[in-house]
């Protein structure tokens, strides 16, 4: 008997009205039982109104085939906007009642028992990926390396205490995600003779990988002086001040950015993904900063 043809990968969707991790935990957790399906894995977070949920159904749609539509995870708590992702053409699970019987009946394939567990590697790939990517990012936390910065996704600049680290950490661990961080500080300041507003000399190749993240320097201030009490690091002055550069930096530049002061880190990563993913398609030509769209996102 010949062994059989390896199947394409599978398209499958993560779509929540939120930063869409319970979505892409849960079915995960469900799709872990079928190692042997090859699967292509898309994430769309904040699909939270219908004009948003028309936009992840056109992005559903990019990859229907005829012999296998997508299988669309979601966490949508919305009536309307449900119901027009559920027009998507693509198997539609919804995850406020969804079963693992769904899962095979979409598959093809029965669920192999011992095999449903949030924990397990599931695909070995992805898995060394994600590995490699922590590694890379620990190795370049805080400009502490500036080594193969071309083989960086993304480049976080910031002021010291905006949130970097963690969020440089959750897209590594989380989404494989290859990042190094910088932080911007008066050492950057450039040369006699350059205008103060220039990006750091290491950083300029690699501009169109930057995303920068701001604070509320009275937030900041208090972050700063929990670590170095009384210091002029700390104070509100120096905070205000390097929030008000590191602003300049980004338009100046058209970097884009958000305000990390009330997000949480999975908010954080779920807005620097979307921006990624907007760069690697080619439509984020204008490369605004996020921050002045995305303050209002919950």
């Amino acid at each position: 008997m010949g062994s059989a043809s390896i199947p394409a990968p599978r398209a499958v969707f993560f779509v929540s009205d939120g930063t869409a991790i319970t979505a892409e935990t849960l079915g995960s957790a469900l799709l872990v039982s079928f190692p042997g399906v090859p699967l292509d894995r898309h994430t769309i977070p904040f699909v939270d109104s219908v004009d948003a949920a028309a936009e992840a159904v056109a992005a559903i749609s990019s990859a229907t085939t005829t012999d296998a539509p997508p299988l669309v995870f979601t966490t949508i708590r919305d009536l309307a906007v449900r119901q027009r992702v559920a027009a998507a053409p693509a198997i539609v699970i919804d995850l406020l009642g969804g079963h693992l019987r769904e899962v095979e009946a979409a598959l093809g394939v029965s669920a192999q028992p011992g095999r449903g567990t949030v924990h397990s590697l599931g695909d070995l790939d992805r898995y060394h990926d994600r590995m490699w990517a922590i590694e890379y990012a620990i190795e370049h936390d805080d400009g502490q390396s500036l080594r193969a910065l071309d083989r960086a996704q993304v480049i976080l600049i910031a002021p010291s205490r905006c949130g970097k680290t963690p969020t440089s950490m959750y897209l590594a661990l989380q989404h494989g995600v290859v990042v190094a961080n910088y932080p911007l500080t008066d050492d950057d300041l450039p040369e006699t003779g350059v205008p103060s507003d220039e990006l750091p000399r290491s950083l300029r190749p690699h501009a169109d990988r930057l995303f920068g993240l701001t604070a509320n320097p009275q937030r900041l201030s208090e972050v700063r002086a929990a670590r170095r009490p009384g210091s002029t690091y700390s104070s509100l002055a120096q905070c205000g001040r390097e929030v008000r550069r590191a602003e300049a930096l980004y338009r100046q530049h058209r970097v884009p950015y958000l305000d990390s002061t009330d997000r949480s880190v999975e908010e954080m990563a779920a807005v620097i993904l979307a921006t990624l993913r907007r760069r690697e398609a080619g439509t984020d030509s204008t490369r605004r900063p996020a921050g002045a769209d995305d303050r209002s996102i919950s």
